[in-house]
């Protein structure tokens, strides 16, 4: 699938080229519930949380999904499945892969140290004040009254 056709994954970490590889497999498990077992693999560029340039980052998820018609059935799926919402009996695959795909983004991105364009100097807000002994606050305490 071209990432260029995910416009929330564009909204959250910029403009994407390439494609998401998506492997999909449907089922009915033991109990009866329709199911959707999956892996997304895709290379991102994502900006640096220091200096906001983009790194390569590669992405992988394994998903099971629950598929449901309502939020009550979405309550009964077991721990182990997340549910998807299938209304008159129609379920948007592109938007679901999406959804996968930026659940599986890392919370953070940084580049190593040394590759980084912002130095750890550059990064701190000034001199940094030692922590206050907690002993000297009691004396303080003690002393006022």
């Amino acid at each position: 699938m071209p990432l260029d056709g995910f416009a929330r994954l564009a909204e959250a970490v910029g403009s994407q080229s390439g494609d998401c590889r998506v492997w999909l497999d449907f089922g009915i498990d033991t109990q009866g519930r329709r199911q959707i077992r999956g892996h997304l693999e895709a290379s991102l560029q994502l900006p640096c949380r220091r200096c906001l340039s983009r790194i390569d980052t590669s992405v992988e998820s394994e998903f099971l999904l629950g598929m449901v018609s309502s939020d009550a059935l979405a309550a009964e799926l077991p721990s182990t499945h997340e549910p998807v919402l299938v209304e008159d009996e129609q379920l948007n695959l592109l938007a679901m892969v999406e959804d996968e795909l930026i659940l599986s983004l890392p919370q953070v991105v940084y580049h190593d140290e040394a590759d980084c364009n912002v130095s750890r100097d550059q990064l701190t807000s000034g001199a940094a004040a030692p922590p206050e002994s907690p002993f000297e606050v009691l004396k303080r305490l003690k002393d006022k009254s």
